[in-house]
């Protein structure tokens, strides 16, 4: 799983060459996206940054905007679908991409959003301190997440207020540490998963 999420977050080397940063010059109002879906959110919400990743478009916005930026997407660009909703731990990173307007925090929480009417994908991406790792939960908008957000919660230590069910969905609901953090001690002991029988 994390090996596919710092990808879709765009940690990698190569996925930075097909980034590019909205900022011109120092100051300067950054240029209106390129992406209709993108502009309107900034348009919307001031401070969002956009950027394009391998031919998606993808949109850094505010931790407290994360909620309403959600029931835009679904009230008024048509995405009625949430496909995912993950995170990333960037606490050992030498390198990652930065862009203006986006201050780098220990994780990023990432949402990709599917219109299967307008046959467009977006992804949103929020920095999320260590010091306060909490972000709106958006299960209200998109029942579907509930159990993506527990994994969240359980594997990263990210908890969503709002959710009706937070509880660990992979480790015993006893267990110290949440095992996709880069300083989890892995593999310490064995571990039985919610309901199975036998250690693994």
């Amino acid at each position: 799983m994390s090996g596919s999420n710092e990808a879709m977050a765009d940690t990698d080397a190569d996925a930075r060459e097909d980034v590019h940063e909205v900022a011109d010059d120092e100051g300067a109002a950054p240029p209106v996206p390129s992406d209709e879906v993108a502009a309107a959110i900034a348009e919307r919400f001031p401070g969002t940054v956009f950027v394009e990743s391998h031919g998606q478009a993808v949109v850094y916005v505010g931790r407290d905007a994360w909620h309403d930026v959600a029931q835009h997407l679904r009230d008024d660009e048509r995405f009625m679908q949430c496909v995912d909703v993950t995170a990333v731990d960037h606490l050992v990173d030498t390198e990652r991409p930065s862009f203006d307007g986006v201050a780098p925090e220990r994780f990023e929480l990432v949402a990709n959003y599917l219109s299967h009417a307008r046959n467009r994908r977006i992804r949103v991406i929020c920095e999320v301190p260590a010091d306060d790792p909490e972000v709106a939960s958006i299960v209200d908008l998109f029942p579907g997440v509930a159990f993506a957000e527990r994994e969240v919660f359980d594997l990263f230590g990210i908890a969503f207020p709002g959710h009706e069910d937070l509880a660990r969905i992979l480790m015993p609901d006893d267990w110290i540490g949440h095992p996709l953090r880069k300083d989890d001690s892995p593999a310490r002991v064995p571990v039985t998963f919610k309901e199975d029988p036998s250690p693994r």
